[in-house]
C-alpha cells in the first residue's frame, strides 16, 4: 500500500465527537499531523446534544474551589461504584491522565471548564463520593467566534431554552423559578445575559454545543483537519498493523495513511436496531435514543473484524426519555426529581425511586419488567400543582403541553385518578392505592417504599421550600399522565482497551496501531455511572492517553 495511499496523516480519527476532536487537539500539540473523518454532514456527535459535563476527579477546578479530592478518594469511590468490572489499570490511568488533560487543554488551547458546585457524584453516600460534586461544565462560549462555515456544519442540540443560555448550575435554580428567590435571580440572570447578547451581536452558547465549539475553534487555531461527510469504510492491515483507514470522501473511495495510529472515536450503536436487538435488553428502539444520528456501529464492527474483543455490549447510558412522536426524545433529568410527581408501570403501580440517577432509573426500569406489570412503557403521573409550579418537558411553569400531545393522546389528562387509570389502562384500585399511599409518605416527609428524597442527589433537583424536596402529595387534577421509555444517550459497551487506549484481542495483546476512545470502546466506568459527565470525561482522557501513546513512539 505504501505507494498508493491518497492522503498521509500521523493520526487519523474517526468521529467528531468530545474524543474525536480531544485526539486531534492532543496530536497537534504534540506536533503530530491529524485528521477526523465524520461520516454525516454536522461535526460534534451526541457531544453537541448533551450537557458537555466531564466528571474527572482531582482537576485544577476542585482545587481552586476547595473541595479537597484526593486520588485516594476518588480511587475509593470508583472502588465502591465500578467495582471490579473494570481493571485496576484503567481505573488508575483515568485517575492520573484525567487532571492531566483537563490542565493541558486549559493551557493550550480554548477548551474552557467551570465548577459546577452542588452538582453532586450520582452515588454521594458511598465511600469516596461527594455530595458537593465533581462535575465541571464547559464555560460559555460565543458562537460568533466561529467561522460561517464551522458555524453552519456544527451540530445543534436544539434544546427548548426559547431563545436563552443556559448553564447546568443556572437550571438548578431556574427550575424553582416560581418557588425560590434563586429561582428568579437566576432567571434575571439568563434574561440579563440574552440582552447583553442581543446588544452585542453575541452569540453564547453554553453545555455541550459550547465544548464542541471550543474543541471546533481550537482545532482550527492548531491546524487539525477535519473531513465531514466521510464514513469510515476500512481499516488498512499490513505485516499485523493498522496503518490506515478507507473511507467515502466525494462519491469515491480514499485510502488515508495513519503512520502513527487510529483512533476509533466514533460512538456507539444507538441507532443500529439490529445490534440494539442482538445485544441490549428487550424491548429496545432506536427512537428512544438521545444519541446522534450517526452512532450505528460502524467502527465498531471493524474493530471487531480486526479481532478486538468486547465487553458490556448489554449496556447503555441510560436516560429515562419522553418520546412524542415525529419528536426527539426529550431526556428526563430534573424533571423526575420534582414533588408532585411519581411515575409506576402498567400494572398502576411505582417500582422505584423516581429521583434516581438516570442510569440507574433505566436499569430499574429493565429489572423490573414483567409481562404483568410492563415497565416499557411506564407511566409518569402529575398533578395541576406540580404542573404549575416547575419546569417540565422544557415548559416553563404554568406553560400548557403542546396541543398536540394533548390531541394526539400522547399527554393523558383526566379529572380524577380513576379517569386517568381508564385513560392509561391501568387498574383504577392500585392506581388509586399507589396514589394514596404514595401522598401518605409525602404528607409525612418520608418514602418507606423507595427512600425518595434520602439521597443529596435526590434533593439537587427538588425543592427546598418542602420539608422533603421531592415529595407532595398529587391532588390538585386534572391529572396528567405521559409515557416514559428506557432512552439512552449512547450505547456503553464496544472494543476492549487498556490504559493507553489501545484496541486488545481477546488474549489481551494490542492490536498494533490501533485505539478507541469514546461510546465505540467498553465503558471504563462499567456497569455504572459515578457522576455528571463520566462519560466525557472518560472519552476525552483516553483519547488524550492514546495520543501521548502515539507520540511516545516516534
Amino acid at each position: 500500500m505504501k505507494d498508493s495511499w491518497d492522503h498521509t496523516y500521523d493520526v487519523v480519527i474517526a468521529g467528531s465527537g468530545a474524543a474525536g476532536f480531544a485526539a486531534a487537539l492532543t496530536a497537534r500539540l504534540r506536533g503530530l499531523r491529524a485528521l477526523i473523518i465524520e461520516k454525516t454532514d454536522h461535526y460534534g456527535g451526541s457531544t453537541a446534544l448533551s450537557g458537555g459535563a466531564i466528571w474527572v476527579p482531582t482537576n485544577f477546578h476542585l482545587d481552586a474551589a476547595g473541595l479537597g479530592d484526593t486520588r485516594e478518594k476518588a480511587r475509593a469511590y470508583l472502588d465502591a461504584t465500578v467495582g471490579d468490572r473494570v481493571p485496576d489499570a484503567l481505573k488508575d490511568a483515568y485517575l492520573t491522565n484525567g487532571p492531566r488533560m483537563v490542565r493541558e487543554f486549559h493551557d493550550r488551547t480554548a477548551v474552557r471548564f467551570v465548577y459546577t458546585p452542588g452538582y453532586s457524584d450520582y452515588f454521594p453516600e458511598r465511600l469516596g463520593g461527594y455530595p458537593q460534586g465533581r462535575s465541571v461544565e464547559p464555560a460559555i462560549f460565543d458562537f460568533t467566534t466561529l467561522t460561517a462555515e464551522q458555524r453552519r456544519t456544527m451540530r445543534r442540540a436544539g434544546l427548548p431554552t426559547y431563545g436563552l443560555t443556559i448553564t447546568s448550575y443556572d437550571f438548578r435554580y431556574l427550575n424553582m423559578v416560581a418557588r425560590t428567590w434563586a429561582g428568579r435571580r437566576a432567571s434575571l440572570k439568563v434574561g440579563l445575559r440574552a440582552a447583553k447578547a442581543l446588544a452585542t451581536g453575541a452569540k453564547p452558547l453554553s453545555l455541550g454545543e459550547a465544548l464542541i465549539a471550543r474543541m471546533r475553534h481550537s482545532l482550527a487555531t492548531l491546524g487539525g483537519d477535519l473531513w465531514l461527510s466521510t464514513p469510515l469504510t476500512g481499516l488498512i492491515e499490513e505485516n499485523g498493523r493498522i496503518t490506515g483507514v478507507r473511507a467515502q470522501r466525494n462519491g469515491r473511495e480514499v485510502t488515508i495513511r495513519a503512520t502513527g495510529g487510529v483512533i476509533l472515536a466514533s460512538g456507539g450503536f444507538s441507532h443500529n436496531q439490529r445490534l440494539r436487538e442482538k445485544h441490549l435488553p428487550a424491548p429496545t428502539s432506536t427512537a428512544w435514543s438521545s444519541a446522534s444520528e450517526g452512532q450505528t456501529g460502524d467502527a465498531l464492527q471493524l474493530g471487531i473484524e480486526a479481532g478486538a474483543a468486547t465487553d458490556l455490549l448489554d449496556k447503555v447510558w441510560g436516560a429515562p426519555s419522553v418520546c412524542p412522536p415525529g419528536e426527539r426524545p426529550f431526556f428526563l433529568v430534573a424533571d423526575r426529581g420534582i414533588p408532585g410527581m411519581i411515575i409506576v408501570n402498567q400494572a398502576g403501580e411505582r417500582y422505584a425511586n423516581e429521583a434516581a440517577p438516570y442510569h440507574e432509573f433505566v436499569d430499574a426500569m429493565y429489572a423490573r419488567h414483567t409481562a404483568e406489570a410492563s415497565t416499557v412503557p411506564s407511566w409518569l403521573i402529575l398533578d395541576a400543582r406540580a404542573k404549575s409550579r416547575y419546569l417540565f418537558t422544557g415548559l416553563f411553569p404554568g406553560q400548557p403541553f403542546p396541543r398536540k400531545w394533548l390531541a394526539d393522546g400522547f399527554v393523558k389528562k383526566a379529572d380524577s385518578v380513576a379517569d386517568l387509570a381508564r385513560a392509561t389502562s391501568t387498574p383504577a384500585d392500585r392506581l388509586t392505592a399507589t396514589l394514596d399511599r404514595f401522598n401518605a409518605f409525602a404528607r409525612t416527609g418520608r418514602d418507606d417504599d423507595f427512600h425518595r428524597g434520602d439521597s443529596v442527589y435526590d434533593r439537587y433537583y427538588g425543592d427546598p421550600t418542602l420539608p422533603n424536596p421531592n415529595l407532595a402529595p398529587l391532588t390538585q387534577p386534572p391529572y396528567y399522565a405521559i409515557p416514559v421509555h428506557p432512552g439512552d444517550i449512547g450505547t456503553k459497551g464496544g472494543l476492549v482497551t487498556d490504559a493507553d487506549a489501545r484496541v486488545l484481542r481477546e488474549d489481551g495483546s494490542p492490536i498494533d496501531g490501533l485505539y478507541a476512545s469514546g461510546n465505540v470502546s467498553a465503558a471504563p466506568m462499567g456497569e455504572t455511572y459515578p457522576g455528571p459527565g463520566a462519560t466525557i470525561g472518560p472519552a476525552m482522557t483516553f483519547s488524550w492517553a492514546a495520543v501521548n501513546h502515539v507520540a511516545a513512539r516516534g
